[in-house]
């Protein structure tokens, strides 16, 4: 094994090439609990059809000789005169005189089994009128013997008199064991191109067509096929994608302890790109000259031998013969050396071979990028809590955000509300105007923090709040209550 790489996309249509390379596979489509389309198969060539009439037909018209055996029995021929007779413009087959009693079952039975896919009046249409004598004289031979159909293959034979009652003896006796319903099937590539139902042929090669451009189905299939095998597949310059017997694995010569032989053959690789097998073997270990094929000299003619040969053609110069010498010399101990070094590289991942022969070390990894660490013991910080305050009485006024704290415990109105510590100031509350009773809603409080705020919380759930209004006779609108800065909970 060379350990080449091969792309795997190139490898697809190096098998699309040539149909005896692959195999079509045919599937039904469902539709909840019905199938969309049904399969048909026939036992005896593996053809598919689409229905069962059509699988009948090709079975009747290829396989007649397996089933039924024609006999032909003189008699009668029909009595009068006829000078023309019908004639199907599309086959050449003779219907007999318009006005013949057997001339339109003939008729329909030929559309019906050849032409089945044209309208019957323009199959009509394509019917012509014949005066020759020699067409009439034959279908008047034709109606002189009577044809009979022998069943094959049957404990008791019996005589069919029509090709109706051929397909109706087929369908009772033959169909089950000859044709059945698959759900899939696969056939190969050449078989599948020249099936006989038209659809179908079509279909593959719609889909022949559309692989060819993008095989993306056959590149699903060829590389399960190829991982079963233990092949490895990689991408080179993270576009094109490759198979082969392992993934590139960078070695570092510095810091990994390898043989002088395996360095060499790594710094050559890395200081030549593109270089080949054939380039590094002549540069690591070169093969030694040749010995000169030693050629039997040419005696010179003497002069009666050139009388003689003088009017003769020239003859052929002479030709080194051929011997065991003239076989490739065995590999040098250095040469087994450098091969056996460079398996183990490129078996390794360390060296890649593509199928044109170039070589190439695999790179090194790029490092990957370091998460900043979060610094250890700094606290979370939580959310402050906020309390929304709506003032009752005629007037609405402005919303305020502030703290809910402990109140002293008294039971006065508390007249301030602070944000910091208790007894410090608050900047919107002033002297004077009416006071308003409002309602403070509680808000959540730390969990696990032992603080008066929550003994006071389960005493009072409301809790009556001073607020500034205008004074009356002022055109100045209300001034809504400031907020104080929100401190941590």
């Amino acid at each position: 094994m060379t350990g080449r790489a091969y792309p795997v996309f190139e490898i697809a249509q190096l098998i699309l090439r040539k149909p005896e390379r692959y195999e079509v596979r045919f599937e039904t489509v469902k539709k909840g609990d019905q199938v969309a389309q049904q399969l048909w198969l026939c036992n005896l060539d593996d053809t598919l059809w689409l229905s069962e009439a059509d699988a009948v037909a090709h079975v009747i018209h290829r396989h007649f000789d397996t089933f039924y055996q024609t006999e032909k029995t003189p008699t009668n021929p029909p009595k009068g005169t006829y000078t023309f007779v019908a004639q199907c413009g599309l086959s050449g087959a003779i219907l007999g005189p318009p006005n013949f009693h057997d001339y339109q079952a003939k008729l329909l039975r030929l559309h019906a089994a050849r032409f089945s896919r044209m309208p019957f009046e323009a199959y009509k249409a394509k019917v012509r009128i014949v005066r020759d004598e020699a067409v009439v004289k034959k279908w008047i031979e034709d109606q002189s013997f009577k044809t009979e159909f022998v069943t094959l293959n049957v404990p008791e034979p019996v005589r069919l008199a029509s090709t109706e009652e051929v397909e109706r003896h087929f369908r009772e006796v033959h169909l089950a064991n000859i044709i059945q319903v698959v759900e899939n099937w696969s056939l190969l590539g050449p078989a599948a191109q020249n099936l006989p139902a038209l659809p179908l042929r079509q279909l593959v090669r719609r889909n022949w067509e559309d692989q060819r451009r993008f095989p993306l189905r056959v590149v699903g299939v060829l590389s399960q096929q190829l991982a079963s095998h233990g092949l490895q597949f990689f991408k080179v310059n993270k576009t094109v994608t490759h198979v082969a017997v392992a993934r590139p694995h960078y070695l570092d010569v510095e810091l990994t302890p390898v043989s002088d032989g395996i360095r060499r053959i790594v710094d050559f690789i890395n200081g030549h790109a593109g270089c080949t097998r054939r380039q590094l073997m002549e540069a690591l270990a070169p093969a030694p000259p040749l010995a000169p094929i030693p050629v039997a000299p040419v005696e010179a003619p003497t002069a009666t031998e050139a009388t003689a040969t003088e009017g003769a053609p020239p003859a052929a110069t002479a030709v080194p013969v051929a011997s065991a010498a003239d076989a490739p010399p065995p590999p040098t101990p250095e040469q087994t050396a450098v091969t056996s070094d460079l398996h183990w590289l490129i078996h390794q991942g360390h060296v890649i071979e593509f199928a044109n022969g170039r070589l190439e070390t695999a790179k090194k990894p790029k490092p990957k990028p370091v998460r900043p660490e979060k610094p250890v013991g700094e606290p979370e910080q939580e959310p402050a809590a906020e309390v929304v305050m709506t003032t009752g009485g005629a007037e609405a006024q402005p919303e305020a955000e502030v703290e809910r704290v402990a109140p002293e415990a008294s039971s006065e109105p508390v007249a301030e509300v602070s944000s910091a510590s208790p007894g410090e100031a608050h900047p919107g509350a002033e002297a004077g105007g009416e006071a308003a009773e409002t309602a403070v809603a509680t808000s959540e409080v730390s969990v696990g923090e032992e603080t008066p705020v929550a003994e006071a919380a389960t005493e009072s759930a409301e809790v009556p709040v001073e607020e500034t209004l205008p004074a009356e006779g002022t055109s100045e609108p209300p001034k809504p209550a400031t907020p104080t800065d929100e401190p941590k909970a």
